[in-house]
């Protein structure tokens, strides 16, 4: 695989772990013993049977729990963090034919930052989703995240060109819907003005 298109498949999988940390896990885990994915040096446990238990019992569980209205807040708090690592992790495994003073900047930077921004976006859909709906409506996001998660993380490995533009689309409409947020929703929390 060309370096390109390891950067590419590494940013897909990033943003994948942002909307569930597990399913691009594992998505990289199968792809690396079917042989479809040849991981950087110190990457080969991905392709473990321990592994493919490990992460897929761990994204089945992942994406269960986020059905509980109460519990999806507190996954976040976990979630979040772990997003970043798996982000990081996952564009380090990917990126073969970068040298590591390279391949680890780009990793903890690009592919940690990316997983944590789509992450904070899910967290404040979520939020807009409890505050609006009391908590209704977030199971029908928590599986939108799911199969998001899925999506991003087959397409990263089969088609990296697409995923990293369904990433940046991604980006882009967290960013708005933040804007949209800070000009439309604050003012009106923070109330009128005095002076």
């Amino acid at each position: 695989m060309g370096t390109v298109l390891g950067v590419m498949l590494g940013l897909g999988m990033a943003a994948a772990a942002g909307l569930r940390v597990f399913v691009p896990l594992l998505a990289a885990a199968v792809a690396v013993r079917t042989g479809h994915l040849h991981p950087a040096a110190g990457f080969a446990w991905l392709g473990s049977t321990p592994a493919l238990v490990m992460f897929g019992t761990a994204a089945v569980v992942e994406a269960l729990a986020y059905l509980v209205p109460w519990l999806d807040h507190l996954l976040d708090t976990i979630a979040t963090p772990a997003a970043v690592v798996a982000g990081a992790a996952l564009v380090a495994a990917v990126t073969v034919d970068l040298p590591p003073e390279v391949r680890w900047p780009l990793a903890l930077i690009a592919g940690g930052g990316l997983a944590g921004l789509v992450q904070l976006g899910t967290v404040g859909a979520r939020g807009m989703s409890t505050a609006t709906t009391a908590g209704l409506a977030n199971p029908l996001f928590a599986m939108l995240e799911t199969g998001g998660a899925v999506v991003l993380a087959v397409l990263a490995v089969l088609v990296p060109v697409v995923a990293l533009l369904l990433a940046v689309g991604l980006v882009v409409a967290i960013v708005r819907t933040g804007r949209w947020v800070a000009r439309r929703v604050a003012p009106a929390v923070r109330g009128p003005v005095r002076r």
